[in-house]
């Protein structure tokens, strides 16, 4: 396992963790508290901001394959993603989740889809998409967990 692939694992784990930590504890919280809603908030900002990271790195690895077919489609897919990420900064926090908790299942059939014949095959070595597309519904899903805590 290279240097890269170990850092990325650790990063993934971390932010994982954490993002866990902060969907389960948003959804104990009482729904007519206060706090409930400062929780979803927050725990949108930070689903904001993974979802503009993850698809950052398509635009990165799209930098490293400039020469190849059909890069600029996950550089406009990439730019999607971050303006879905502002876009949610603006709204209440149940919607927010809700978009946040679909944007990764987007993101998750994206990276399936670099497969030969779809998006471009290669991009990114089978391990990182495979990975990714997983990460992206484990993350999807803790968006969407508090809200399915609410009555």
């Amino acid at each position: 396992m290279s240097e890269a692939a170990r850092t990325l694992l650790v990063a993934a784990v971390a932010l994982g963790a954490g993002f866990s930590f902060q969907s389960l504890r948003t959804a104990a919280i009482p729904v007519s508290s206060p706090e409930r809603l400062v929780a979803e908030l927050r725990l949108a900002q930070i689903a904001a901001l993974l979802i503009t990271m993850t698809a950052g790195g398509y635009i990165g690895l799209a930098a490293l394959n400039e020469t190849r077919t059909g890069v600029g489609v996950e550089i406009a897919l990439a730019i999607g993603f971050f303006v879905l990420a502002a876009y949610t900064l603006t709204c209440d926090p149940r919607q927010a989740l809700t978009l946040l908790a679909l944007a990764f299942a987007t993101h998750a059939v994206i990276d399936i889809a670099h497969r030969p014949g779809g998006l471009p095959d290669g991009i990114a070595p089978r391990w990182y998409t495979i990975g990714c597309a997983s990460y992206d519904v484990l993350l999807g899903a803790l968006c969407y967990f508090p809200i399915l805590r609410r009555p």
